[in-house]
């Protein structure tokens, strides 16, 4: 069986990489036990460092939508680059205000 996709960077996450679920609609704005996805980690913290959870539960709600975000698709593609059990430090919040 080959390993799960992520949906942000297309890579594989194989079972030794770090990996975490990402609710598509955020828990606190009532997606709990709504949808969910496997994501590297790294990509799942740059998602929650690039928008706010109202931003997601209204307008990036879906893996096509967190793709088509600039900074995302920035992010997507720089860290395609890297192997697939790649991890490292992403700041804390990038969010423009």
């Amino acid at each position: 069986m080959s390993d799960p996709l992520c949906p942000l960077c297309l890579r594989p996450i194989p079972p030794d990489a770090p990996q975490s679920v990402h609710h598509l609609i955020p828990k606190l704005k009532g997606g709990k036990g709504g949808p969910t996805v496997l994501m590297h980690h790294i990509c799942h913290r740059e998602v929650h460092a690039a928008l706010t959870e109202a931003e997601l539960a209204r307008s990036f709600n879906t893996a096509e939508q967190l793709r088509s975000h600039p900074q995302l698709a920035k992010f997507a593609a720089w860290v395609a680059k890297r192997p697939a059990s790649f991890a490292s430090k992403v700041p804390r919040n990038r969010r423009k205000r």
